[in-house]
């Protein structure tokens, strides 16, 4: 029996315009079928489909659809993973309806941000912030 396959998100290449298809969940980081350049990796995600391994650091988005600071950060955030393409993957869970990561790594508010390396979380934060800020704070956690 063949295992469900995941969705795959269409996401425009910033640096020759075409449009790709990028699955929530692969090995190795996923490129433009065209240029070849690196691609953003955003992910919608739930309980059930919840991954921490990835090839690149994962930047986990606990948000739901009724709050505004998470509307705000959301944009923001998916700047930062087109900026730094290739180097993270910007995961999105909605607490709502996915209480069972929201309980795993404790979220008592949102938006949090959660920064994980090989599986680990590296960085947290709670609040909004700007695309730069959060650029910042992602630059740090995962290092040069």
């Amino acid at each position: 029996m063949t295992a469900p396959s995941m969705p795959a998100e269409l996401v425009r290449c910033r640096h020759c315009g075409r449009r790709n298809r990028v699955p929530a969940a692969a090995s190795g980081i996923p490129r433009c079928g065209y240029c070849h350049q690196p691609l953003p990796w955003i992910a919608d995600v739930g309980d059930d489909s919840f991954a921490e391994a990835a090839s690149v650091p994962v930047v986990v988005d606990l948000w739901a659809p009724w709050c505004g600071p998470c509307r705000m950060v959301s944009p923001a955030l998916e700047e930062v993973a087109a900026t730094l393409a290739g180097r993270v993957k910007l995961v999105k869970v909605n607490v709502d309806s996915s209480p069972q990561t929201q309980e795993r790594f404790g979220v008592r508010a949102i938006p949090t941000l959660i920064m994980l390396q090989h599986g680990q979380v590296a960085a947290r934060r709670s609040g909004a912030a700007t695309a730069a800020d959060l650029r910042a704070w992602v630059e740090s956690a995962i290092g040069p």
